[in-house]
């Protein structure tokens, strides 16, 4: 019976339709005979927009700009932008978020051009501009890249001929800081020539771009070989790849690197990119790349050398992934500080072991390896989140510098100069 009840309201909604039926809400009320909620239909179509909603008892099923969204009645009195629920000049709530019924439904809606118009049980008007709901939508962020990279091996980097910027001009012009900033976004890493070899310089070229992120190793760290502190680094021997500081509880964003002198022979700098060997795992084993983004590891750094003490401890997965869009934002793999594996049962572990010896094999192709020389005058930024740094040893007195930058600073000198960060 129900089956033609059904057939029957198609039909009437479809010669509906055909003559033209547009503006406010078509309620099916014989619906609710069928079903235990009821639905509102509506359907608009103009030269300059085609909208359909299906107003449901606790959401808003909108279809728009080849887009199909379902909005939350709360959601939609919460973030709207009149003058009483949002200060525009600050941009900022005052709605209190807590005050809003969570029973809440809209007494009506209506479209006007491109904008829909909600009016709420107490007379309140909430409006919203369909693109706006379309960038802000669950499913409109499904499809939506934060920050857009290129990953590369050893060839696609050579093959890109990223070019490096000059000390001056990185200084000076508004234009170079962008052209270095958007290299860095895409490719994780980028250079800059010419930098006088001292530490004062590395400072104020590394200052023009963010504020530098005091540690545990100081507020910028100058090294040698003489194990001053408790960190392989501070030794000739060669490092595998790795990313650093996987024992703060949120590791340092960007690294900067200035080779002041090197009398010796050895000592190249390994890159790798991460998220591209990461990419390797996910198209040859996915189940592997989700186990390593879902199991917690953690990290430790113990140091008792002269008057340094730290024990520092960090936890995170291997991949950090953003859960709406699978989009991978940092990597956090060290071989070195990685802790006593005992965040996951037995039945897991060995599991975890082979996805990371995946991921290892990817990060240790020799085709993935990009090994540059440094040298006094050339500083190398490394994106901390993603490219992976090591060295090779080296014989004969060598001095680096260096520092750490706050990663939400780098980012705000991106956006503030018009890129996508």
């Amino acid at each position: 019976m129900w089956y033609h009840k059904l057939l029957h309201l198609q039909s009437s909604l479809q010669n509906l339709m055909k003559r033209g039926y547009t503006g406010q809400a078509l309620q099916l009320s014989n619906f609710k005979s069928l079903f235990s909620l009821s639905i509102h239909w509506c359907h608009t179509a103009s030269k300059s927009v085609s909208c359909t909603w299906h107003q449901h008892e606790d959401h808003l099923e909108l279809q728009y700009a080849s887009t199909v969204m379902r909005f939350d009645y709360v959601w939609l009195r919460d973030h709207c932008h009149s003058a009483s629920c949002y200060n525009s000049k600050t941009h900022q709530r005052i709605l209190d978020t807590a005050s809003v019924d969570l029973c809440i439904k809209p007494k009506t809606i209506r479209l006007d051009e491109t904008t829909l118009f909600f009016t709420w049980p107490d007379g309140h008007v909430t409006r919203y501009d369909l693109d706006w709901l379309v960038k802000n939508s669950y499913e409109g962020q499904k499809q939506k890249v934060i920050q857009p990279r290129i990953l590369w091996n050893a060839k696609l980097y050579q093959q890109a001929q990223v070019p490096s910027v000059d000390f001056q001009s990185f200084l000076k012009t508004s234009d170079e800081l962008k052209k270095f900033l958007q290299n860095f976004l895409l490719y994780g890493i980028a250079f800059v020539e010419n930098v006088p070899p001292s530490q004062e310089h590395t400072e104020k070229l590394a200052e023009r771009i963010s504020l530098i992120r005091e540690t545990i190793y100081g507020r910028m760290w100058y090294f040698t070989s003489d194990f001053s502190r408790g960190d392989t680094a501070y030794t000739k021997l060669a490092l595998d790849r790795h990313t650093d500081t996987t024992y703060f509880q949120e590791p340092c964003g960007i690294q900067v690197f200035h080779c002041l002198k090197h009398e010796g022979t050895g000592g190249r700098t390994l890159l790798v990119d991460g998220f591209y060997a990461a990419q390797q795992v996910l198209q040859k084993a996915p189940e592997e790349f989700e186990l390593l983004s879902k199991v917690p590891l953690k990290h430790e750094y113990i140091e008792n050398v002269g008057e340094c003490h730290n024990h520092m401890i960090g936890v995170g997965p291997v991949l950090n992934i953003y859960p709406w869009n699978k989009e991978l934002y940092l990597i956090r793999y060290n071989n070195y500080d990685r802790a006593v594996l005992n965040t996951v049962p037995y039945d897991v572990v060995h599991r975890w072991y082979t996805a990371h010896r995946t991921l290892t094999t990817e990060l240790r192709r020799p085709e993935n390896e990009l090994w540059v020389k440094l040298k006094p005058g050339k500083v190398l930024f490394i994106d901390n989140w993603r490219v992976l740094h090591g060295r090779e040893s080296f014989t004969g007195y060598r001095q680096l510098c260096g520092c750490y930058l706050t990663r939400d600073d780098v980012l705000n000198t991106a956006r503030l100069l018009g890129l996508h960060a």
